[in-house]
């Protein structure tokens, strides 16, 4: 038997703002919400995940529509699992995200965000398997694609050290 062979190698990705990341191969993709969202899916029969983080609900008319749009991220990271051999009924989602603190907002966008997500995945029959979503605290994800292990983290309050590179304390 060779030794080298079985267990897959994984990579470490910072999911930005406004990105849809679906990698080739078992990958750990941290990112971190305060009223963003982010979408991770999953393929129980391919054992692949892809993730999304996106701020707003939805693009109105005129507005360029990019991943930073709910209603854009969903379908597009739903279009590439499908793109790359999915089919949806084997696809779950989780959802994370959404916070809403009235001291710093003025509008709960946390909220909306939640609700975009879960009415495109509910619209494409994608089961969510589990959420954690909303309140007012922000989050750090670290989602495992080759197992569909999430870690969530929860913060009273966002450093700029939480963002990748992960500068100074943390």
């Amino acid at each position: 038997m060779d030794n080298h062979s079985e267990k897959p190698v994984t990579r470490d990705y910072f999911l930005k703002q406004g990105y849809i990341y679906l990698p080739e191969k078992p990958t750990v993709i941290s990112t971190v919400l305060g009223s963003s969202v982010s979408v991770s899916l999953y393929d129980k029969r391919l054992k692949t995940g892809g993730m999304n983080h996106f701020l707003f609900p939805a693009a109105d008319t005129g507005k360029l529509k990019t991943s930073l749009y709910g209603n854009i991220a969903v379908l597009t990271l739903i279009r590439m699992m499908l793109g790359n051999g999915s089919v949806l009924s084997n696809l779950e989602a989780q959802i994370f995200g959404g916070a809403y603190n009235a001291d710093h907002f003025n509008q709960d966008i946390g909220y909306d965000n939640i609700k975009t997500a879960r009415n495109i995945l509910s619209r494409k029959q994608v089961k969510i398997s589990s959420e954690d979503v909303g309140g007012e605290l922000g989050r750090k994800i670290v989602f495992n694609t080759l197992n569909n292990e999430i870690l969530t983290l929860k913060v009273d309050r966002l450093r700029e050290s939480d963002w990748y590179p992960y500068e100074g304390v943390r």
